[in-house]
């Protein structure tokens, strides 16, 4: 049977899942120069908690995007690096990174424009506060 990301048991909407997340996207963004440390990620990518960090890196390795290498110091050092299945995700997340701030002018507005439009896109009943 062919992967069909529609279908909503299909491993192929898992996959898309994982790297459609933003979390996973700025990892992998920030990987593309080379193995990093777990805090130079959470320095790096503004937002993200430690939880959130952590749960993106496990993913991330259970799919086979990144390793996580682990050498023998005082304290531990651990790297994060992308795979060749990793890297072969760079051209398409750097092409989004690249489409979002080249747009990123034009959606503002397209916002801006439709929060001023929201109040009469509503129906008459909800203005007057009726359901």
């Amino acid at each position: 049977m062919r992967p069909d990301p529609f279908q909503r048991d299909c491993g192929s909407r898992q996959v898309i899942d994982r790297i459609g997340d933003r979390w996973s996207v700025l990892v992998v963004l920030t990987l593309a120069d080379g193995e990093r440390r777990y805090g130079e990620l959470a320095e790096r990518i503004d937002g993200i908690s430690q939880k959130m960090l952590t749960q993106t890196l496990r993913g991330l390795e259970r799919d086979g995007l990144v390793t996580r290498t682990v050498h023998a110091s005082v304290p531990p050092r651990v790297d994060y690096a992308l795979t060749g299945l990793g890297r072969s995700l760079l051209e398409l997340v750097s092409g989004l990174e690249a489409w979002a701030t080249t747009h990123l002018p034009e959606v503002q507005a397209a916002r801006a424009r439709y929060d001023t439009d929201a109040p009469r896109r509503q129906p008459a009943t909800t203005r007057a506060g009726r359901r």
